[in-house]
């Protein structure tokens, strides 16, 4: 490819972390599977999943569900988080080589962990609300499904990257921008024929990434 990487920037659900058995294998389901309200939770996914003007909403009755709840008794059913094949050991290898994030539309409860097991250096995900250990049942809209895009932006300027200069790895149709504005794409676990055309590289595996790198520098 030619160009200097610099960052590394990963999407959370369905990428570097995958729940099983829920939609997108993300947080948001797990969480509420944890919680005992998946069938609420799916039945507001499919009520503003094609309502794109609509997301910070969709959050915010997501957020609801979750009202009164002990963080301690959610977080001991969603942790430790299933990282994806390979994730572990492709981070540890790039660690002291690139900045490397998360930029998600998922909970910032898993997203953190997941920064802070894997010795990321930063996570931009959409918040769930605590006070005194306990779910508030309100939210924090950071990243819009549909908006990732702008927020890859705002991380680029504000950590003083070139679009150029960031590597990002995702899974589904809400990734295709962010991968059309970056340097370097990789699909993993791909989930959207879309993400397939136009990813730089499509894998399965974590340990395929420190080869594109090293190949594209």
């Amino acid at each position: 490819m030619g160009q200097q990487i610099r960052a590394i920037i990963f999407d959370l659900d369905g990428t570097l972390v995958r729940y099983r058995n829920v939609e997108f294998e993300s947080s948001w389901g797990a969480i509420a599977v944890a919680a005992g309200v998946q069938k609420e939770s799916e039945k507001i996914l499919h009520e503003f999943l094609p309502r794109r003007d609509a997301y910070t909403k969709w959050v915010e009755r997501d957020a609801a569900l979750l009202a009164g709840m002990p963080v301690e008794n959610i977080a001991a059913k969603i942790f430790p988080p299933p990282y994806a094949k390979g994730a572990k050991a492709a981070i540890a290898a790039l660690r002291d080589q690139y900045i490397m994030g998360i930029l998600s539309s998922g909970v910032d409860l898993v997203a953190d962990r997941a920064r802070q097991e894997l010795g990321l250096n930063f996570s931009v995900a959409n918040r769930l609300l605590i006070e005194d250990g306990h779910f508030t049942g309100k939210s924090e809209t950071v990243v819009d499904l549909w908006k990732k895009a702008d927020v890859m932006k705002k991380i680029a300027a504000e950590h003083g990257f070139d679009l150029s200069e960031i590597c990002f790895v995702g899974d589904h149709m809400n990734d295709v921008p962010v991968m059309r504005i970056v340097g370097l794409s990789i699909a993993m676990n791909a989930k959207d024929e879309e993400l397939v055309r136009i990813a730089d590289h499509v894998i399965t595996d974590f340990a395929a990434i420190p080869q594109i790198l090293e190949s594209s520098s």
